[in-house]
C-alpha cells in the first residue's frame, strides 16, 4: 500500500526493479523491458491474419497503414507510460476514479471483451503453427495452448526483469525469422515504398484496414503499460519522473519500430509471394502451404511456423497480465493469479473449438480477422479516457501533455473512431439487408450500437463539463465506523481437532481466550468412506474410536476445571466443521494449522480457508 491507501497495480512486481544502480546512458537499460512487453501484442497471431490479407489482395496498397498504425501506437503507449510514472496509476484505475459505477462496468466489460478478442487469437495462431510444425489437428493445438496457463505465474517467480528477459528472446526469434524469409522473398523496394502512398481501394481493404489498425493498436495494451511501468522504482521527484518518461518514450519507439519491422515483413512477403503471383491468400495456413514452392526452400516455412508459435505464446503472457490490471482496476477485485488465467483462455479456447468442430478448421483465419476487428472496435474506449487523463492538469500537474499533443491524440483518436463507425454502419447494414426478419434484426442492433456511441460519447464529453466523479481508487473502499465492545467476552468456542500434536495449540489457545466462565466445544470431522457416504449412520470403527478421542480430550479439559462438549461431524471437513459451528451458535472458532503447504495442500487439500468463509464468527488459528 502507498501512503493514499492505493492498491499498487500488479502489486507483486510493482517497485521490484531498482534504477538507481547505474549512471550516464547505461540508466537506459534500467529502464528498457516494458516496451518490449507491449511490443508483443504487436505482432501477435491476429496481425499475422490480417497482414497476410492485406497483402495477399492489395499487395503494397496497406502498407502506409502499417505505419501510421505505429505511429499511434508509440504516440498512444508513450501517453500511457506517462500516466503511469506520473500518478502511480494504471488507466484502469485512473478510469475508476473519473466515472461513475456504470459506465466503469460498461467500460470493464469492454475491456474484457478486447483481452478475450486478443486471447482467441492467440490461440488460433499457436494451435496453427503447432499444426504446420507437427502435423497435429487444430482441435488438439487448441487443446495443447491451455497447458502454457502456468507460465505466466512460473515467469514471475523469476522476477519481472527474468520476464522480460523470455519475452524479448522471443521476439528477437521472431525478428530473425522473418528477417530469413524477406531474404528469401527478394522484394523490390521501390514497389514497397510506392506503398507508403495513402489508399483504400474498396470496402474489403477498409475493413481490412480497420483490421490492420485493431491488431496494431490493441486496447489492453494501453491498460498493461501503463502498470508495467511502474514496476521501476523512481524517486518521487519532479527530475526522476522527466528522466523516466524520456527512458520509456525511447524505449517504445526501439520497441514498437522492431513490432513494425515484422508486421512490415508480413504484409511485404504476402504481396511479394502471393498477390505477385495472382494468388488471393487470406489464411495463414495457406500461407504457409504456398512459401515452399515460391521460395524454393523448406526452411521458409519451418521459420514461419516457428515464429507463429513464438508470437502466440508471447503475447498470451502480457495478455493475461493486462486482464489481471482492469479486474482489479476497474472492479477492485483480485483473483488468484491462476484463475484468472483460466477464466482468460477458457474465453478463448472456447469459442475456438466450437468453430473448428461445427464449422470447420476453414473458418479460423476468418475468426482472426475479425477477432481484429473487434480489438479496433474497442479502442476508442480506451483512448478516449487516456487523453482526457494525460491532459488534466490537476491529475498530470506540470507532466500533462502540450496543447499540441493533444492536438495529436484526438486526431489519432478520431480517425480510429470514424474508421469503426463506418465499418460498424457497413456491417449492421448488411447484416440486416441480408437477415430473412430485417426489421427484428434492426430492434435487436441498432439499440446495441447507439447505448455504446451513447457511453463513448459520455466519456469523451463528460471531463469537458464537470470534474471527476471524486470516488478516489482505494483498494477496499471507504472506511467503516467501528462498533467497538472491549468488555466483549466469549460464549462458547468452538475447537476443530484432529488428533496430533497441534491439538494442545489450538485448546491453550482457546481456554486462554474465553477462561472458566466460556464453554468449550470440541469438533472432528470422520472423513471414512463410510462417514462420506452415510454420515451420522455410517456406524463404522473409525466413528468409535475417534468419539472415545473426543471424550478423552473432554475429560482432561474437564480436570482443570473448564466446561466442556464434544460434537463429531462426517464427511467433508470444512462444510462439516462450518456447519456444526452455525447450528451450535459459537462465538469463535479457533484452529491450529495443519502442518503441510505446496504440493501437499493440493494432495490433501485446505480447510481453513474454506471453513472462513462458511461461518459468521470470528476464526483464530493457533
Amino acid at each position: 500500500m502507498n501512503t493514499t491507501g492505493n492498491r499498487k497495480s500488479l502489486g507483486e512486481i510493482n517497485a521490484s526493479v531498482s534504477t538507481s544502480h547505474v549512471k550516464g546512458w547505461k540508466k537506459i537499460f534500467a529502464f528498457m523491458g516494458p516496451a518490449y512487453m507491449i511490443s508483443v501484442g504487436y505482432m501477435d497471431p491476429g496481425n499475422w491474419a490480417t497482414d497476410i490479407a492485406g497483402g495477399s489482395l492489395y499487395g503494397y496498397k496497406l502498407l502506409w497503414v502499417l505505419v501510421m498504425s505505429n505511429l499511434i501506437a508509440i504516440l498512444l503507449q508513450s501517453l500511457s507510460a506517462r500516466l503511469g510514472i506520473v500518478t502511480g496509476k494504471d488507466l484502469a484505475q485512473a478510469s475508476r476514479e473519473s466515472y461513475p459505477r456504470g459506465v466503469n462496468f460498461v467500460l470493464y466489460l469492454l475491456a474484457e471483451v478486447a483481452i478475450a478478442a486478443c486471447d482467441l487469437a492467440e490461440v488460433i495462431g499457436m494451435a496453427i503453427g503447432i499444426k504446420l510444425l507437427f502435423g497435429l489437428p487444430l482441435i488438439w493445438g487448441v487443446c495443447i495452448t491451455v497447458l502454457d496457463t502456468f507460465l505466466l505465474l512460473f515467469l514471475l517467480n523469476f522476477g519481472v526483469r527474468k520476464m522480460e528477459a523470455f519475452i524479448i528472446a522471443l521476439v528477437a526469434l521472431i525478428g530473425c525469422c522473418f528477417f530469413a524469409e524477406l531474404l528469401f522473398a527478394h522484394p523490390v523496394l521501390g514497389e514497397v515504398a510506392s506503398g507508403l502512398i495513402p489508399s483504400i481501394p474498396d470496402a474489403q481493404a477498409l475493413a481490412i484496414a480497420t483490421g490492420i489498425i485493431g491488431a496494431t493498436v490493441m486496447p489492453h495494451n494501453l491498460y498493461l503499460h501503463s502498470s508495467l511501468v511502474q514496476t521501476r522504482k523512481i524517486e518521487n521527484t519532479e527530475p526522476a519522473k522527466k528522466k523516466a518518461i524520456r527512458f520509456n518514450v525511447i524505449d517504445s519507439v526501439i520497441a514498437l519500430n522492431l513490432a513494425l519491422f515484422v508486421n512490415a515483413a508480413i504484409l511485404i512477403l504476402a504481396a511479394s509471394s502471393f498477390n505477385k503471383n495472382g494468388l488471393q491468400v487470406t489464411g495463414i495456413e495457406e500461407a504457409h502451404e504456398f512459401l515452399t514452392p515460391l521460395m524454393g526452400t523448406g526452411l521458409a516455412a519451418i521459420l514461419f511456423a516457428v515464429a507463429l508459435i513464438a508470437a502466440g505464446q508471447s503475447s498470451t503472457i502480457t495478455g493475461t497480465l493486462a486482464g489481471q490490471i482492469i479486474m482489479e482496476g476497474y472492479l477492485n477485485l483480485r483473483l488468484q493469479p491462476w484463475v484468472r488465467r483460466i477464466i482468460t483462455r477458457l474465453l478463448a479456447v472456447v469459442p475456438a473449438m466450437l468453430v473448428i468442430i461445427f464449422v470447420g478448421e476453414s473458418a479460423t483465419d476468418d475468426l482472426l480477422i475479425l477477432s481484429q476487428i473487434i480489438l479496433s472496435m474497442q479502442l476508442g474506449f480506451a483512448i478516449v479516457p487516456l487523453i482526457h487523463f494525460v491532459s488534466n492538469k490537476e491529475k498530470m500537474g506540470s507532466f500533462a501533455i502540450r496543447p499540441f499533443t493533444q492536438i495529436i491524440s484526438w486526431l489519432a483518436a478520431g480517425i480510429i473512431v470514424t474508421l469503426n463507425i463506418i465499418l460498424v454502419y457497413d456491417a449492421v447494414s448488411g447484416v440486416i439487408r441480408e437477415s430473412s426478419q430485417p426489421v427484428l434484426m434492426a430492434f435487436a442492433l441498432l439499440p446495441l450500437c447507439f447505448f455504446f456511441l451513447v457511453v463513448l460519447l459520455y466519456i469523451t464529453l463528460k471531463p469537458f463539463v464537470s470534474k471527476a466523479s471524486g470516488d478516489t481508487y482505494t483498494a477496499h473502499g471507504k472506511t467503516q465506523k467501528l462498533e467497538l465492545k472491549p468488555d466483549f467476552v466469549y460464549s462458547k468456542i468452538a475447537i476443530p481437532v484432529d488428533f496430533s500434536a497441534v491439538d494442545s495449540k489450538a485448546i491453550s489457545k482457546a481456554l486462554s481466550l474465553g477462561g472458566k466462565d466460556c464453554e468449550y466445544l470440541l469438533i472432528h470431522v470422520v472423513e471414512s468412506t463410510n462417514a462420506l457416504l452415510y454420515g451420522k449412520e455410517s456406524g463404522d470403527l473409525e466413528s468409535a474410536e475417534d468419539r472415545a478421542k473426543l471424550e478423552d480430550y473432554k475429560l482432561q479439559i474437564s480436570q482443570v476445571g473448564y466446561a466442556c462438549s464434544i460434537q463429531l461431524g462426517y464427511g467433508n471437513p470444512a462444510k462439516a466443521i462450518a456447519s456444526i459451528v452455525n447450528a451450535k451458535e459459537c462465538s469463535l472458532v479457533v484452529m491450529a494449522g495443519h502442518g503441510h503447504k505446496g504440493i501437499k495442500d493440493i494432495l490433501f487439500g485446505t480447510t481453513l480457508d474454506k471453513v472462513r468463509h462458511g461461518i459468521s464468527v470470528p476464526l483464530m488459528i493457533a
